[in-house]
C-alpha cells in the first residue's frame, strides 16, 4: 500500500482509500510465516432469506450469537410475531453481530445448533475454497485477531464492521492441510476443557447429593390442584404460600434424621444492614464489599472499590456472615475470613453474628448455597419491585443443625470435594486459555 515510508509520513494512494478513517492506516501488521491474504478472495456474504410473516401460524426456530458461545439456539416465534425477512444459516456458514464484532460476538454453525434462521441484524457469510470455516472461527477468537477487527470497524460511537469491512482484513493462510491441523490441536485442548467442566458439574450434583443424604432430606409436594386446562391451573388455597407465579417441583423439604431449627437460634445479637456508598472509592485499604464482588464458590472477585472512612460497627470479623437482602442475588451468602483484608460490606447485604458453640460456619455457608435453602429463598422473598428479604424474615428461615462432629464430617468431605471441583475448574480455564495462544503462536510473528 505504501510508496514511500518516513519515520512520521505515511503516504498512500488515492486509488485505495476505500475508507477515510485514520486507524485503518495505522492498523497492526500482520506478520507469519505463512502468506498474507486478503478476506475478500475467500468469503462471500449470504443473504438467502425466508419470510415468515407469509406463514403466521408456523413456529421458526431462531438462533443468536453472543461472544461466549458463539451461535446458540435462542428461541422459538411463530410467523406472526416476526415483521421482517429472516437469514437462512446453514452449517459451515458464520454469523457476527457487527455492532459487537470486537467483542467477539461471532459464531460458527455446526450440526450443534438444531435451529437454522437468524435476524437480519446479523452478517452470514461461508468461506471459499482454500479457506477452513472452523479455521477461521477459531482465527476470529484470538487477541491478534480482535486487534485487526478493531481497527477496521468504523463508527465514531458505536463502533461497526460492515462486511465490506471484513473482506479487507488481511489473515495469514496456511495450506487445508496445516488450517487442519491448526483446527485439530485446538479442538484436543477444548475436548479435554469440556470434559474437566462436566467432571466439575457431576462433583457439583454430588454436593448437593451428599447434602440431603447426609441430613435425610426428602423432597415432598403437598401443592393439589383440583383442575387443570390447557391455559389454567386451579390450586386449593390452602396450599398457596405466595401469590405469584413461582412455581417449583418440589414445594417444601423434610428430613428423616432432623428437626429445623431457626437461624434465630444460631446467631447473636441483632442482625446488622450494611454502610451506604457514600465515600466509596477505587483505592484504600479497607475494602467495600458489594455483592457483585462475591463468587459462589466463597471467593471475592479482584474487581473491588475501596472505602477511606468508614464507621467501626461496619468492618467485618472472623466468621461474620453476609446475607444478600434484595435484588436478583437475594440469598446469595458470604463467610469472611480475615485473610480478605480490612472489609465493610454494602447496605444491601445483612451481617449475621453466628454462635460458633452451636454451628460451624462453613456448614452454615454449604447449607446456605444448597437446593434445600435456596428453594426456601425462592418461596419467600417478597416479588414487588425487586425480589426482597429482611432481616427478621431471613432469622425465621429454616435451618438442620446436626451435632458439632456431624457438621465437621460434612465440612471435611465438602471441602474435599469444592477442592477437586476448583481444580477441574481451573484446569479446563487452562486448557482453554492454552488452546488460544498456542493457535496464536503457531499462526502469528
Amino acid at each position: 500500500m505504501n510508496n514511500n515510508v518516513f519515520s512520521y509520513l505515511n503516504f498512500i494512494k488515492f486509488s485505495q482509500l476505500n475508507l477515510w478513517d485514520f486507524k485503518r492506516y495505522t492498523t497492526s501488521i500482520v506478520n507469519s510465516k505463512y502468506p498474507i491474504v486478503k478476506l475478500s478472495d475467500y468469503i462471500q456474504e449470504e443473504n438467502s432469506k425466508i419470510k415468515p410473516f407469509e406463514n403466521p401460524e408456523e413456529e421458526y426456530e431462531i438462533l443468536g450469537v453472543n461472544n461466549k458461545t458463539g451461535l446458540f439456539d435462542a428461541y422459538i416465534e411463530k410467523g406472526s410475531k416476526i415483521n421482517q425477512p429472516y437469514k437462512i444459516v446453514k452449517n459451515g456458514f458464520l454469523a457476527y453481530n457487527p455492532y459487537r464484532i470486537n467483542v467477539g460476538s461471532i459464531g460458527l454453525k455446526t450440526e450443534n445448533q438444531k435451529y437454522k434462521y437468524i435476524s437480519p441484524a446479523y452478517v452470514v457469510f461461508s468461506c471459499r475454497n482454500g479457506l477452513l470455516s472452523e479455521f477461521l472461527y477459531i482465527l476470529f477468537r484470538t487477541n491478534k485477531f480482535n486487534e485487526l477487527i478493531r481497527d477496521n470497524t468504523t463508527g465514531s460511537v458505536r463502533q461497526t464492521l460492515s462486511f465490506t469491512s471484513m473482506e479487507n482484513v488481511r489473515i495469514p493462510l496456511p495450506s487445508l492441510e496445516i488450517q487442519e491441523e491448526f483446527v485439530k490441536k485446538y479442538n484436543y485442548k477444548i475436548k479435554l476443557a469440556e470434559e474437566q467442566e462436566q467432571k466439575a458439574k457431576v462433583l457439583e450434583n454430588n454436593v448437593e447429593e451428599y447434602i440431603e443424604k447426609q441430613l435425610g432430606i426428602n423432597c415432598t409436594n403437598n401443592i393439589t390442584h383440583t383442575k387443570e386446562y390447557s391455559y389454567l391451573t386451579f390450586y386449593n388455597l390452602t396450599d398457596l404460600s405466595r401469590w405469584d407465579l413461582y412455581k417449583n417441583d418440589c414445594n417444601s423439604f423434610v428430613s428423616s434424621k432432623y428437626k429445623f431449627s431457626k437461624l434465630a437460634n444460631i446467631v447473636t445479637g441483632k442482625p446488622l444492614y450494611g454502610a451506604g456508598e457514600k465515600g466509596v472509592k477505587k483505592k484504600s485499604d479497607i475494602r467495600y464489599i458489594r455483592i457483585t464482588d462475591i463468587n459462589e464458590d466463597g471467593t471475592l472477585n479482584d474487581d473491588f472499590v475501596s472505602i477511606e472512612k468508614v464507621d467501626s460497627k461496619y468492618l467485618l470479623e472472623e466468621d461474620d456472615f453476609l446475607i444478600a437482602r434484595s435484588g436478583n442475588t437475594v440469598g446469595k451468602t458470604f463467610l469472611y475470613k480475615k485473610e480478605f483484608g480490612k472489609c465493610i460490606y454494602a447496605g444491601y447485604l445483612i451481617k449475621f453474628k453466628l454462635d460458633t458453640q452451636k454451628i460451624i460456619p462453613e456448614y452454615l455457608l454449604y447449607y446456605t448455597k444448597s437446593n434445600i435453602y435456596k428453594q426456601w429463598i425462592a418461596s419467600n422473598q417478597r416479588a414487588n419491585a425487586q425480589p426482597n428479604i429482611n432481616s427478621n424474615e431471613y432469622l425465621e428461615s429454616p435451618i438442620i443443625v446436626p451435632s458439632i462432629d456431624e457438621q465437621k464430617k460434612i465440612v471435611n468431605e465438602l471441602s474435599k470435594i469444592k477442592e477437586q471441583i476448583k481444580l477441574y475448574k481451573k484446569e479446563a480455564e487452562q486448557n482453554r486459555i492454552a488452546a488460544q495462544e498456542e493457535f496464536e503462536k503457531e499462526l502469528f510473528e
